[in-house]
């Protein structure tokens, strides 16, 4: 018997090297046992079984291009931040693409409360994954690596780290930056700080290999965005029992729980260089930001999102609205 053939709509593909690609990517593998499995930037008019789409605003075409032409087979939409916290809420093709979709997926639990009273009732909610990585245990005193990952864009807010940078009061200390200038005016200002706070790297966009070795072997890991869906970064950093550092957004408080101790007001460098010096200095407080991630990475093992991710296939179905 025929595999049923899926296709997974990524408008960021493998040069881009961003979270959006690597859950394309993460999926199309869990789904390769079973399915055959096509990814594209957009939809080419190719007959299918289903569409997975990831982004309801950049896959809207492709969205609304696959349901005109088989209008009684599913399309999965996963959202990411820019759709929970601002698309969906103001832009017209993306709320279009809510209504087209048999089901919605978010990566938090938190971001059910983003989505219309209908979204929710399709909605399910499957948290990303990654392998765990051996911790390092044994740090070298008095050298500590902090990194925050992500591509320079205002939605990430790495302003907020180079800052930082120039407050930290920690010895031995390095803060690293790593990911592509998407906002020429923001990689020009990583390196005057660079210039400027000798204990700050910018090292742009590394391999994703490259980089999670990076990011297994540093003290604390800062995530700083003003908004996020899942952050694939913070998967990594709990499943390598790497602490997070992370603003105060819906989107973070649904990785790392409500009650979690790392959190720093958005925007705040002077609250994130604070943060910093207390979990290098405290020992005690580190170790309870490493007890606080064990206890969420369960959610993040890859055989509960591969599980998660077949039963959304398994039983596909016509269209019902």
């Amino acid at each position: 018997m025929a595999k049923r053939h899926v296709v997974i709509i990524s408008p960021a593909m493998a040069k881009a090297n961003n979270g959006n690609w690597q859950t394309a990517r993460r999926w199309a593998r869990f789904l390769g046992e079973r399915y055959r499995v096509t990814l594209l930037e957009r939809w080419n008019g190719i007959a299918c079984d289903a569409v997975i789409a990831l982004h309801a605003r950049r896959s809207a075409s492709s969205i609304a291009s696959f349901a005109a032409a088989f209008p009684e087979r599913p399309c999965i939409l996963v959202l990411t931040g820019t759709d929970l916290y601002r698309d969906i809420h103001a832009d017209a093709e993306a709320q279009r693409s809510l209504q087209f979709a048999t089901r919605l997926v978010v990566l938090q639990e938190a971001g059910l409360q983003e989505l219309p009273e209908e979204g929710r009732a399709k909605a399910r909610v499957i948290y990303q994954s990654a392998p765990a990585l051996a911790p390092v245990v044994c740090h070298e005193p008095g050298d500590a690596e902090v990194v925050m990952i992500g591509h320079l864009r205002d939605e990430k807010d790495p302003l907020v780290f180079m800052h930082a940078a120039a407050m930290v009061k920690a010895p031995g200390l390095r803060m690293t930056h790593i990911g592509g200038a998407l906002d020429p005016a923001l990689g020009e200002q990583a390196m005057a700080t660079q210039q400027a706070v000798p204990h700050y790297r910018w090292l742009g966009s590394l391999p994703h290999d490259a980089t999670r070795e990076r990011l297994r072997r540093s003290r604390l890991m800062v995530i700083a965005s003003k908004i996020e869906g899942g952050a694939n970064v913070i998967i990594e950093a709990v499943t390598s029992v790497v602490p997070v550092l992370a603003s105060d957004i819906p989107g973070n408080r649904g990785m790392l729980g409500a009650d979690y101790a790392g959190y720093f007001p958005v925007g705040d460098s002077k609250a994130l260089a604070a943060l910093i010096d207390k979990a290098l200095a405290d020992s005690a407080f580190h170790a309870l930001l490493q007890d606080q991630c064990k206890a969420r990475a369960a959610l993040f093992a890859p055989e509960r999102e591969q599980a998660a991710v077949l039963q959304l296939l398994d039983n596909l179905a016509p269209k019902t609205r």
